[in-house]
């Protein structure tokens, strides 16, 4: 059986780079949403940080944390467009409670660095592809005479 189409665009290791990253980014959220959940449920912290024990503060921001990384995971993994917006909301959302208010929710420098790095980084794999795609359309040549 013949392909539908005889130019199936090779995936370049930059492609390759970028849903490995993205994928790595997806474990990780994957990760920070069972602690979240972990933590509500009194499974972490010997049970301290259930969620019928927390502040307000702690009760809406551990719960919006506890869906949202899963579901960046899963569109981070799935490498779909709502991946990465569900990941700044979530990753937005921990850098305004460890920056804005660390009088709250103590400080956490580390998490903040993290975000921002991953954030860098996504915004290169960004430019390098659009720079690809950009060479690949420049490269197109008409057979007309």
């Amino acid at each position: 059986m013949n392909a539908d189409s005889p130019t199936i665009p090779k995936t370049t290791l930059t492609g390759a780079l970028f849903v490995l990253f993205l994928r790595l980014i997806a474990i990780s959220c994957f990760w920070f949403g069972l602690q979240y959940w972990a933590m509500l449920v009194g499974y972490s912290l010997l049970g301290a940080g259930r969620f019928d024990l927390l502040s307000l503060p702690w009760k809406a921001a551990s719960t919006c944390l506890a869906v949202l990384f899963p579901v960046a995971a899963l569109g981070l993994w799935l490498v779909v467009s709502w991946g990465p917006v569900i990941w700044v909301l979530a990753a937005g959302a921990q850098i305004l409670m460890y920056g804005l208010v660390p009088e709250i929710f103590g400080s956490n420098r580390l998490i903040i660095l993290l975000h921002v790095l991953v954030a860098v980084l996504y915004a290169v794999f960004r430019f390098l592809l659009w720079q690809e795609r950009r060479r690949r359309r420049q490269q197109v040549s008409v057979d007309l005479p």
